[in-house]
């Protein structure tokens, strides 16, 4: 499905390869290499995958009423699985890198070169956003979700899910240049003037004990070292103790997401939130 997306905004021109970009595109806090690094090991991630099974699942319980835009969608990993569900999907990604993936590597038809204030919506134009793993990138998290009710409409949808929680922060976080991690409460509080919430939970739980041990008391100790690419790699790698080991467990867990149930605790959270009436 091809969108004109020239009537969500006037900002966007369409180039001969296909993508719509803006005239200007800001820097982001996010590694430049990662889109590259992510794109090789996506497709056999256990941990990739169980976020995707999760985002499907609440996608599917709390349908959009029109297209999905996926604010920093990177490669267009998980747009091209809720494409495949049957939900239209429009990526928008500042980096050249990763909106080129999306493009020719994953298919997706819509995409756009731009940051989110560089694309400039129209207000209320939007059915539904989706931000999984980048709301933790941006500084200002408040601007965004002011942002965010300027370009949803009544009844509009918000799809996200970031790092969690506070105190498991680490030298992952700070190599991957995130600002914070969220808990529950802090979401809830962010988003419930402009937005009220139709699910939240905390997912991977079973990660919640490692990441603790090896990754959050090494960095509070100054005894962590930098991420390297082939570190990541490994950890994403389907035979890695934190991916194939915990698959079963995974599924577990996707099982009760998908039946609606919460999790109590997790090294991410998840939410549904619906744009309150008005302006």
């Amino acid at each position: 499905m091809t969108i004109d997306l020239g009537t969500l905004s006037d900002a966007l021109t369409l180039n001969d390869d296909g993508i719509w970009r803006a005239s200007t595109v800001q820097a982001v806090s996010y590694p430049e290499e990662d889109n590259a690094v992510c794109f090789q090991v996506e497709d056999g991630s256990p941990w990739f995958r169980h976020r995707n099974n999760c985002i499907a699942s609440v996608v599917r319980r709390f349908p959009p009423s029109g297209p999905i835009v996926e604010i920093g969608a990177g490669n267009g990993y998980v747009a091209r699985r809720l494409a495949d569900e049957g939900f239209p999907t429009i990526v928008l990604e500042p980096g050249p890198t990763g909106a080129q993936n999306a493009r020719v590597g994953r298919q997706i038809d819509d995409v756009i070169c731009a940051t989110l204030e560089d694309a400039d919506f129209k207000t209320a134009s939007l059915s539904a956003v989706g931000l999984f793993d980048v709301l933790e990138h941006i500084e200002d998290d408040h601007a965004v979700v002011r942002q965010l009710a300027r370009v949803v409409r009544p009844g509009g949808l918000v799809y996200l899910s970031v790092p969690s929680p506070p105190w498991l922060f680490s030298v992952k976080d700070v190599d991957a240049q995130h600002y914070r991690r969220y808990s529950i409460a802090q979401l809830t509080a962010l988003f419930g003037e402009a937005f009220h919430m139709e699910y939240i939970t905390y997912m991977f739980a079973t990660l919640t004990l490692p990441t603790l041990l090896l990754r959050a008391l090494p960095f509070r100790l100054g005894l962590a070292k930098p991420r390297t690419s082939e570190s990541y790699a490994a950890e994403h790698a389907p035979g890695s103790s934190s991916g194939g080991a915990m698959s079963w467990l995974f599924d577990r867990e996707w099982r009760a997401i998908d039946a609606g149930r919460t999790r109590m605790h997790g090294t991410s959270c998840l939410l549904v939130a619906r744009r309150r009436g008005g302006l």
